[in-house]
């Protein structure tokens, strides 16, 4: 039973059995970060909310509601007008998108018709449904007409086949063709040429985390980027910002410090491997595949994002197996996606500051201190740009002045 105030999300949970392979673990692993990205199909689900003070009826509504709608939406309900908006505010926040309001229209503090005359200020595309006694239908009626109800439901509503998920298929069907779903991926909110705007960018474009970059200096002629500004600290505002997609945020954010909140993977499993790979690019990745597909236990190491800086290319075409040619971000992404597969431990961002070898074994030592040992170790560490050797073009790199930038900076150019 729901207690005064009380919000109940009443949602089909993820359950399933992961193995104890290490391919398994490395699934499980990418529906841990997509649970934490926000970008699961279950996080995804449009919300309908039912809000009631009796509890035996608000009990019947969530039943009906889940019989027919629990595989396309997520059903949260509330016990008063008061806490039903708390939970609209929650979801706002988190980017969660609501389709139905289905409220009645006689409670206690707060009626529903003020509930919706509130509740449409947050999520004014939402359909708006009044569930009301035969007594009240006057109510309803002049609801309709002033308050921008939709549709009223007279209780009780069975059989709800009849009564009930026709009214609601039409709203609902209203409401996805207008809907335009919110951008669930991380906000960079921050100044064009700073530099360390342009790493946040950079990290994200190339592990392929969805982002959209808001610059401030806009702020003035476009209201959302006034209102993140707002949000997040005004004229004292410690840029660059990243706004992920339950509405938390990081202002000056680390690198390791994103990639935490991202779940990225940055600590191994074990202290010991049968094979120790420091680097991600192509040859990196290729020796991953080969060793974990013949069963050899193994973990890759590296420093910003798999793929190195072929995965920065706008198009490869001279990579054995792909005639038609193929951009670097693609390369990466199926050769993560086979390592993977094979049950392959990629740490990145994650950098070795020092080897050394003690008999047959050799150990790596990371950024973070932590020690890694294996029988076999491969340096795949590739090549880094030659710099221009100009004075002062360290304050000017990242801010003008790139090295393979295409992915981050082709949106504004």
């Amino acid at each position: 039973r729901l207690r005064k105030g009380q919000v109940e999300l009443a949602a089909s949970g993820f359950a399933g059995n992961v193995g104890a392979s290490r391919a398994s673990k490395s699934y499980a692993g990418k529906i841990r970060l997509r649970e934490i990205q926000g970008e699961s199909r279950c996080m995804a689900k449009p919300v309908l909310i039912a809000v009631d003070d009796d509890a035996e009826v608000l009990r019947a509504v969530e039943r009906d509601l889940r019989t027919r709608y629990a595989e396309h939406y997520r059903i949260v309900r509330a016990n008063s007008g008061a806490s039903a908006l708390q939970a609209l505010q929650s979801l706002k926040k988190r980017n969660e998108p609501v389709a139905l309001f289905l409220v009645d229209q006689r409670m206690p503090e707060m009626s529903g018709v003020e509930f919706i005359a509130k509740g449409i200020d947050v999520f004014p595309e939402a359909r708006r449904v009044l569930l009301t006694a035969y007594a009240d239908t006057d109510a309803a009626i002049q609801a309709i007409n002033h308050a921008r109800i939709h549709h009223y439901l007279l209780k009780p509503w069975d059989p709800p086949e009849q009564n009930f998920y026709p009214v609601l298929d039409d709203l609902l069907s209203d409401w996805q063709a207008s809907h335009k779903p919110v951008f669930e991926g991380v906000k960079v909110l921050g100044h064009r040429w700073s530099p360390r705007s342009y790493g946040v960018r950079d990290f994200l474009a190339r592990n392929q985390v969805p982002y959209r970059f808001f610059d401030v200096e806009t702020a003035d002629r476009n209201p959302e980027i006034q209102k993140m500004v707002d949000d997040n600290g005004g004229a004292t505002a410690k840029l660059p910002i990243a706004i992920f997609a339950d509405g938390t945020a990081l202002s000056e954010p680390t690198i390791p410090d994103i990639a935490m909140r991202l779940g990225l993977r940055t600590r191994a499993d074990m202290s010991f491997y049968d094979l120790l790979i420091v680097g991600g690019g192509p040859a990196g990745l290729g020796a991953a595949v080969y060793g974990a597909s013949e069963g050899l236990r193994t973990v890759m190491i590296e420093s910003e994002a798999p793929g190195g800086q072929a995965g920065m290319s706008s198009r490869i075409e001279n990579y054995l197996g792909f005639p038609s040619g193929l951009s670097g971000a693609d390369l990466a992404r199926r050769a993560v996606t086979q390592a993977r597969k094979f049950g392959v431990e990629i740490l990145a961002p994650q950098e070795v500051t020092k080897l050394r070898v003690d008999g047959a074994s050799k150990f790596v030592t990371l950024l973070d201190g932590t020690e890694i040992g294996a029988k076999a170790l491969v340096i795949a560490t590739g090549v880094s740009y030659r710099k221009l050797a100009v004075p002062g073009m360290e304050r000017v790199q990242g801010a003008g002045v790139y090295y393979g930038a295409a992915m981050t900076e082709a949106a504004t150019c």
